[in-house]
């Protein structure tokens, strides 16, 4: 099934639940009033979700309306925990280049992993404000997990039954801020504002075999004003998988129900799948020509991204914002 969030109700949103398509919707309040309140419940309210999307996808719920994308706030529009990764090692090989920066000693072994600003998200179509152009707008397009309450010490074996719902990520990063902020070796704060998610968030059975329950194979597609500038397919030059996120993120730890996890930037070696943002593409340039020629973002710029099923449908609904200075 697949679940959104209007921008009414509250900080938290009102849930509704969203028919394939992305045509019909109707509100799930009498089973749970928001997203969070479904993940805290899900052994309970999962199944009467469940009965109400098949009642909506057979055409047989009164109350559907139709799904007005741009009234959807992100499906968790905030939450009690963010952990974002790093494990497309491709991704993060550019990334370090284009800020002077060595790989970590330990990348092989241990995922990269950072707590992320989660008492906000933008919706899949609000505006990403930012202060100024001089900071390195970027954008970086993910695939988020959320999950149910995770024990800490969960193995990896054990890790994917907690995973109860898909995302598609647009994490932000401003890369001027990053070559001072970094290495002070205390993480990001500055230059992570907040993310924006997709229109819905969708159980692994929507996926079908392109999820195999450690990660999900399929292109995800970016495109700034319409030019694309990538397409890797997240399942292929990934050094760890989803469970092996969560067991490290729960190594001394419990996980509360709701916690979103990404895995960063999605990035394949074949450079036929274009560039998982302007870092990696301007580090190309620059290799190629001396110096990069592609801009940072701009006030203007509309970022796009999306993922399609085998038959060219859109799964998840699509990220797509402006940028606005703040």
């Amino acid at each position: 099934m697949k679940l959104a969030s209007l921008k009414e109700g509250g900080r938290d949103g009102s849930l509704i639940v969203v028919n394939r398509e992305l045509t019909q919707a109707v509100r799930a309040g009498a089973i749970a009033a928001t997203l969070q309140q479904a993940i805290e419940r899900w052994a309970e309210v999962q199944a009467p979700l469940q009965a109400l999307s098949e009642a909506l996808q057979a055409g047989r719920c009164a109350e559907a309306f139709a799904l007005d994308v741009a009234a959807l706030a992100s499906p968790l529009p905030r939450a009690y925990q963010f952990l974002d990764g790093s494990v497309y090692l491709h991704h993060m090989l550019k990334a370090r280049k284009a800020r002077g920066a060595e790989m970590p000693p330990n990348y092989e072994t241990e995922p990269l992993m950072y707590q992320g600003l989660s008492d906000r998200f933008d919706g899949p179509r609000d505006p990403m404000r930012v202060p100024s152009e001089e900071l390195g707008i970027d954008y970086e397009p993910e695939i988020a997990v959320v999950l149910d309450d995770v024990p800490m010490g969960t193995g990896v074996g054990e890790a994917a039954s907690h995973i109860k719902l898909l995302m598609l990520l647009n994490d932000f990063t401003l890369r001027t801020l990053t070559r001072s902020e970094l290495p002070k070796g205390f993480g990001f704060l500055q230059a992570k504002p907040t993310s924006a998610f997709s229109p819905v968030a969708v159980t692994p059975d929507e996926l079908g075999a392109a999820w195999d329950g450690e990660k999900l194979s399929l292109p995800i597609l970016s495109s700034i004003n319409g030019r694309q500038i990538g397409c890797a397919n997240a399942g292929r030059d990934l050094y760890f998988n989803y469970p092996q996120l969560i067991a490290h993120a729960a190594r001394t730890r419990s996980l509360g129900a709701g916690t979103i996890l990404g895995a960063g930037a999605i990035s394949n070696l074949d450079p036929a799948t274009g560039h998982a943002c302007l870092a990696e593409l301007r580090a190309d340039e620059e290799l190629a020509q001396g110096r990069a020629s592609t801009p940072w973002l701009r006030f203007g710029d509309r970022v796009r991204i999306e993922m399609l099923d085998e038959a060219g449908r859109s799964i998840f609904g699509a990220i797509d914002q402006p940028i606005a200075q703040g």
